[in-house]
């Protein structure tokens, strides 16, 4: 029983430890007036439960739809590299996410008095949904394949996946920011959030789609471009509120 407990610590411990830790490190991007914990992390707990849950339940439906497993779409692929699942992959699961994180972001909008604040309260939602899939995806590789499967698991999906949330709902953020501070509409703000999640999961599957045909450097080039999106997406992200900052009446991305 200890072993069990220890074991289901480290897991969390892996999944929460590096989102929690970049939600500071987006939060302190701002120099002033900074965002207090007690929202952001309702914020988090919002993207890591509800959103997460509503996600899931819309994805096994669409999945039935499609008469295929209720798994990750994106690992789909593996097996069934065909259209059906790519759309799935790479239409179907960054519209259902974006969007039920953008509720999450919703909730935070009358706490945004500057557009700014948008980024980093979407950052935050997007943060807890990747801790909680990513304590599935560690969780898996665990049971399946061991100890080391899981410290791999948890390292890439650390430096990609929990990013690419951030930077694609953190898009989202920034037009709810400026709707309520600009009157604008943040619907084109969230189909470029949709776009990133998109090419993201395009990436994670090119390995699984172009394999036979140019060999094992297919996985290379798509972890590769994976890694582009989520961290140079974060990175724009944090360029974005820096610029904001200093220049608060200015608009467009």
């Amino acid at each position: 029983m200890a072993d069990e407990i220890v074991i289901l610590l480290v897991l969390l411990l892996a999944a929460f430890v590096p989102s929690l830790a970049y939600l500071v490190w987006i939060r302190n991007t701002e120099h002033y007036s900074r965002e207090p914990y007690r929202r952001l992390i309702w914020a988090f707990v919002f993207g890591a439960t509800i959103s997460v849950i509503i996600a899931v339940v819309f994805e096994v439906l669409l999945l039935a739809l499609f008469d295929m497993n209720a798994e990750r779409v994106y690992e789909i692929l593996g097996d069934d590299p065909s259209v059906p699942t790519l759309v799935l992959a790479c239409v179907i699961a960054p519209l259902v996410e974006e969007a039920t994180k953008g509720l999450g972001i919703a909730g935070t909008r009358r706490f945004m008095a500057e557009v700014e604040d948008g980024i980093v309260y979407g950052a935050a939602v997007g943060l807890g949904f990747a801790a909680t899939e990513n304590l599935l995806y560690e969780a898996d590789a665990y049971l399946l394949d061991g100890a080391e499967a899981f410290v791999a698991v948890a390292v890439v999906r650390s430096l990609s996946s929990a990013l690419l949330h951030a930077s694609a709902s953190s898009v989202v953020g920034l037009g709810f920011g400026r709707s309520a501070r600009q009157r604008k509409s943040w619907f084109p703000y969230y189909l470029v959030g949709v776009g990133m999640h998109s090419a993201f999961n395009f990436a994670a599957s090119f390995g699984a789609l172009y394999a036979e045909d140019v060999g094992d450097s297919a996985y290379l080039v798509g972890l590769v471009a994976a890694f582009v999106i989520a961290i140079g997406g974060i990175s724009l992200a944090r360029s974005k509120i820096r610029r904001l900052e200093a220049a608060p009446r200015r608009s467009g991305w």
